[in-house]
């Protein structure tokens, strides 16, 4: 029985040097606003570390909408987050063309796809990387999280439109069409492009209130699906108040337009 034993606490020691902590690999070790750089398309992460916060418009600002509301606390766990939206490069690399009304340059986000396309992106970007990391639209409270990066402003640097101007592109100052990324101020996580340029999908359906919302972190996703998703962070033809990290609307998944892009979420895997 002791040989049994001594026998069963070596295997656990040979696991545990040959298999590290895996579990929190993807966590526990990472600082806010490191980079993780996907080895297929280039395309790059920023970690964004776990917390609670409250999700949704409060006292904090007079412009609130009432499917912002109520505001409650989500606690999110780590995850990785796309330093930009994908750009019309990425895109190319994965999918073999480009769909982009604004065709100006690899550097601009792309725009103009269905959310069935994105979503074959994101599950082509995964085959790619032979299973070893999954790829996904961001949640609603993730993406919220993501882009306050511990604020309670209506912007992530500031109150006023003046702020908004150092962080997006929106319809007072992008000239009427999109921008390459990453030429406006990034968030405190290392985040660009969160107000303005392209709105961004994330994974949840629409619903007109967060009553009964999940305070997780997750997805809240009809069973069968709604008509309708949601997107977030406002666009290059849209005022300062659309662009607010509250500030929601419903999108139609089957439709294009020229002002809607996405941004990837990597989940926390066993890879690096």
């Amino acid at each position: 029985m002791l040989n049994k034993l001594t026998h069963y606490v070596w295997m656990i020691v040979l696991i545990l040097v040959a298999y590290p902590c895996t579990s929190l690999a993807g966590s526990a070790t990472l600082s806010a606003g490191e980079i993780w750089k996907e080895p297929v398309t280039g395309m790059e992460f920023v970690w964004v570390p776990g917390g609670c916060y409250e999700m949704g418009c409060g006292n904090w600002t007079s412009d609130c909408a009432r499917d912002e509301k109520p505001v409650h606390e989500v606690c999110v766990d780590g995850f990785w987050m796309g330093k930009t939206e994908v750009t019309q490069e990425q895109w190319k690399q994965v999918m073999g063309e480009n769909p982009s009304e604004f065709k100006k340059g690899d550097n601009y986000p792309v725009e103009n796809a269905i959310w069935a396309e994105m979503e074959k992106f994101t599950m082509k970007l995964s085959s790619l990387n032979k299973g070893a990391y999954k790829f996904r639209f961001p949640t609603e409270a993730e993406w919220e999280y993501a882009c306050r990066a511990v604020t309670g402003t209506r912007y992530y640097t500031g109150d006023k439109e003046k702020d908004l101007i150092r962080a997006g592109w929106y319809r007072e100052n992008s000239g009427e069409q999109s921008h390459p990324v990453s030429e406006k101020e990034p968030n405190a996580f290392g985040l660009y492009d969160m107000h303005g340029n392209v709105w961004e999908w994330v994974e949840d359906d629409w619903h007109y209130n967060y009553d009964g919302a999940p305070i997780d972190g997750t997805a809240w996703i009809d069973e069968p699906r709604g008509a309708y998703r949601v997107v977030r962070g406002g666009n290059w033809s849209g005022p300062a108040w659309r662009c607010r990290s509250a500030f929601r609307i419903d999108g139609a998944p089957v439709g294009r337009g020229n002002g809607v892009g996405f941004r990837l979420a990597r989940s926390v895997t066993l890879g690096p």
